[in-house]
């Protein structure tokens, strides 16, 4: 029996590949248990691919799968960027394109190993985290839904993101498939031969693996929950004012902005149970730099005089630069910075933090001077300064590590704030962009590994939500409605353990990318008898 043997057959594989991962994402299946066999359709289609032919199916299957996932940038862009379809359209599929490339490379190199080597076992889960590592860094980095982010809703399984972070999960569910792929043809003649068999010994190393971080995920559950029973807490209230994204910067909006925050924060202050020592508001949620502003006397100082209440909240910021503008300011001689203040009782800032990785093309434009992009995009483009993670903000208890909107998606910055000291990670973000889409899910499903990797909990406050709270278990005690105003309160508990992630992020990384170099070269050494036949029998088909 063969298993493949048409171009059509392998494509229907390749598609339901991104059907089944498409599916077991955040948002409108969210199917999890689908990541766990959702590789494996298109590994049996590489199976009996030559490179090129594996190269073209991983491409087609990926453009299938990114832009299914991504088709909310149509949104970003069009309802609130106000461009027309015949650019929004275009940018969805140059994003999936550029996405698809690293499937494309994964399914080049795999199918190539697989005619040469016993390696899928590990080169194919190796490979596949250093291709998302590299796309999390290349061109300022867009690791936006990584595969081990689909395991979010089930904490018991992602508990191991302590010590090696989502790469980790996204390591076993491919190592899964693998395992799947090779049940699926160890009894076909069309399998592998011999020779490239994964031995008795690789076969019970990957099983062990498996078992043993199913079995870190049980103890280590187990573990976190009585150290968050056992820590000290702080009560947050968070608020989501829920301001319209196209109305959020006029002039008339600005004060009546103010208000509706002022207004949800006091039913917060005065609910029922303990009062909350800190308040969380969005980012940006004051529409304006408070230091060049009336509001900000008028109605945030007698708003936290009066009710004496800690606040964190987003706001833009500017500062002066002497006379010769230097590098990387602002126009002329001023720097904008999309900031977070730490205020105090009293209305002085405390503390601030400035983003410190900005999104491309949302808040800065690279290489604006070159590249032809159209009048009215360039125009929205924000010209912020990035800023840099430091000491975190202290507020009695708590040192808090903030996420602004984006940064969330980068576990090297929330590791960074655990390192230095925090032991609370806020998440202050505005996906207004988004829209009613899945976006929104599928960025809180990135959060969460945040707060398992750095055993942090987090306390998210999003301008339309989702807003809400994450222990240091991963789970969601109290999460928002989208486009609802509303407020959500939780003690928060307080850890001040450094994690394996925390003190060394890209060590797991690192391990597999030496595994995949070592791997790939022992497939390109001298074929075996086995291999060569095996060769020339994928050539053969091909040609037919």
């Amino acid at each position: 029996m063969k298993i493949i043997r048409r171009p059509a057959t392998t494509t229907l594989l390749g598609l339901l590949t991104s059907l089944l991962l498409f599916l077991a994402a955040p948002g409108a299946v969210a199917w999890w248990p689908l990541a766990w066999i959702g590789l494996t359709p298109l590994l049996l289609a590489l199976h009996r691919l030559t490179p090129a032919r594996a190269a073209r199916l991983g491409l087609v299957a990926g453009l299938f799968y990114y832009t299914a996932l991504l088709y909310w940038i149509v949104i970003v862009l069009g309802r609130y960027g106000h461009l027309s379809w015949l650019v929004t359209l275009p940018a969805l599929l140059l994003l999936a394109f550029y996405m698809s490339l690293y499937l494309a490379l994964f399914a080049a190199l795999t199918s190539w190993a697989m005619a040469r080597s016993r390696a899928l076992l590990w080169l194919a889960p190796s490979l596949w985290v250093v291709l998302d590592f590299v796309r999390g860094r290349l061109f300022s980095g867009f690791p936006w839904q990584d595969l081990g982010y689909t395991q979010a809703p089930a904490p018991y399984l992602i508990q191991v993101a302590d010590l090696f972070g989502h790469h980790g999960v996204t390591f076993l569910l491919v190592l899964v498939n693998c395992l799947v792929f090779l049940l699926i043809t160890r009894q076909s003649r069309n399998s592998a031969t011999p020779g490239q068999r994964p031995s008795l010994a690789a076969w019970l190393a990957a099983c062990l693996l498996v078992a043993g971080a199913m079995a870190y995920n049980v103890l280590r559950y187990q573990q976190v929950t009585e150290a968050t029973a056992a820590a000290p807490t702080i009560r947050v209230a968070v608020v989501q004012g829920n301001i319209e994204q196209d109305q959020k910067w006029t002039q008339g909006m600005q004060r009546k902005t103010v208000e509706i925050y002022n207004d949800l924060s006091r039913q917060a202050l005065a609910a029922p149970g303990a009062r909350p020592e800190l308040l969380v508001w969005p980012e940006t949620a004051l529409p304006f730099a408070p230091a060049a502003s009336p509001i900000f006397p008028e109605l945030v100082e007698p708003f936290l005089s009066t009710e004496r209440i800690w606040l964190l909240t987003g706001a833009p910021v500017f500062e002066q630069m002497p006379a010769e503008p230097t590098a990387g300011a602002g126009p002329a001689d001023v720097r904008y910075y999309n900031a977070t203040l730490l205020l105090t009782p009293t209305g002085q800032i405390n503390g601030r933090y400035d983003k410190e990785h900005l999104v491309p093309f949302g808040e800065y434009m690279p290489l604006r001077r070159y590249l032809p992009l159209p009048r009215a995009l360039v125009e929205s483009v924000g010209d912020f300064t990035a800023g840099q993670v430091s000491e975190p903000l202290s507020c009695q208890k708590a040192r808090i590590g903030v996420l602004i909107c984006f940064e969330s998606i980068f576990p090297e910055i929330a590791g960074k704030w655990a390192a230095n000291g925090a032991n609370l990670l806020v998440n202050q973000t505005n996906d207004a962009w988004f829209g009613r889409s899945s976006a929104p899910w599928q960025h809180l499903s990135m959060v969460v590994f945040r707060a398992v990797e750095t055993r942090r909990s987090l306390a998210r406050a999003a301008n339309t939500g989702v807003s809400g709270f994450i222990d240091p278990l991963g789970r969601l005690p109290q999460i928002s409605p989208l486009f609802t105003p509303c407020y959500l309160t939780a003690d928060l508990p307080l850890l001040e353990e450094k994690t394996f992630f925390v003190r060394h992020r890209n060590f797991f990384v690192g391990l597999c990318a030496l595994g995949s170099f070592f791997l790939l070269t022992l497939a390109g050494r001298q074929p075996t008898k086995a291999s060569k036949q095996r060769i020339s029998n994928i050539e053969q088909e091909t040609a037919e």
